[in-house]
């Protein structure tokens, strides 16, 4: 605690400052930490490894991933949809086989309580006077009524062990970053123009500056917005797409025509310093105290 927390006579003003480092030494209220450039990923590293591209692809959305671990990713999916739906079709088949069971054990029950109502009557009448006829029925023995008790001390006939119904699996493929449906074909292949054509990709990777504008060769990075073109793959700049290529709406690489949907705006990872169109805030809600 601060001095103020003490000593209530330290300062006629709670300040912000002591307020927040009490929040954060109680473990009440909610924490607020602005990421680095460090924890913030590079515009040309994948959403999922972290690490740059070798042979990158993006999504409609404009996620970018390394070709690799995206397919690794779906077909990860791809297996765990078929577990579940295997699952899901064995606990159906179960309940199936379950009520055929209750069916044929309630028509049991029918027939046998005909026979004993059948069984019951009685051809010539009862003598009055005779002590069998007035005997009580003999009830039920301890051992049955020892079966018909529920045994609360075993786990698996307690009425909180009931199996959990399994829910239909959805066969769609999600996209991780955006959560949208993700398809194979859905993956346009990206083609960055290195700085320098000579280098290795291990020497462009030591580089802060690795990749150039195909148009109009301006250096990129986390501050400038770019985008990619469908037909060619090729990356620019939205300041070469809103003053070049929206002119014509032809990609100047190959030369065929362009519509809207072929201009897909590559997500930023951001700054430290400026939100570059990414959230840069960590939030981390804790128990609130109250009165």
């Amino acid at each position: 605690m601060t001095r103020h927390g003490k000593n209530c006579t330290a300062g006629a003003v709670y300040t912000y400052h002591e307020k927040k480092k009490d929040t954060a030494a109680s473990g009440y209220g909610t924490q607020n930490v602005r990421l680095s450039k460090d924890a913030v990923k590079d515009f040309d590293c994948c959403c999922l490894s972290l690490q740059p591209c070798k042979d990158p692809v993006v999504t409609p959305d404009g996620y970018l991933y390394e070709k690799e671990a995206i397919l690794e990713y779906i077909l990860h999916q791809k297996k765990e949809i078929a577990r579940q739906m295997k699952a899901y079709e064995k606990q159906k088949n179960e309940k199936k086989a379950e009520m055929a069971e209750l069916s044929k054990a309630a028509k049991e029950s029918q027939v046998k309580n005909f026979l004993d109502k059948e069984l019951s009557i009685v051809s010539k009448p009862l003598n009055p006077f005779d002590r069998q006829s007035g005997d009580p029925q003999p009830g039920p023995s301890s051992g049955e009524k020892a079966k018909q008790l529920p045994s609360f001390w075993i786990p698996s006939l307690t009425p909180e062990a009931k199996t959990k119904a399994i829910p239909k699996p959805d066969k769609c493929v999600y996209c991780p970053m955006s959560r949208k449906p993700l398809k194979l074909k859905d993956l346009i292949p990206v083609h960055f123009t290195p700085v320098d054509s000579s280098v290795d990709r291990v020497g462009l990777i030591n580089r802060q500056d690795r990749y150039v504008c195909a148009v109009t060769r301006d250096m990129l990075g986390n501050s400038v917005p770019c985008a990619v073109l469908r037909p060619s793959g090729s990356v620019v700049t939205l300041e070469c797409v809103e003053k070049l290529i929206k002119k014509d709406m032809v990609d100047p690489m190959n030369g065929e025509k362009l519509t809207d949907k072929d201009i897909i705006v590559l997500q930023r990872g951001g700054t430290g310093f400026a939100g570059s169109g990414v959230e840069l805030e960590a939030k981390k809600s804790r128990p609130v105290m109250q009165a």
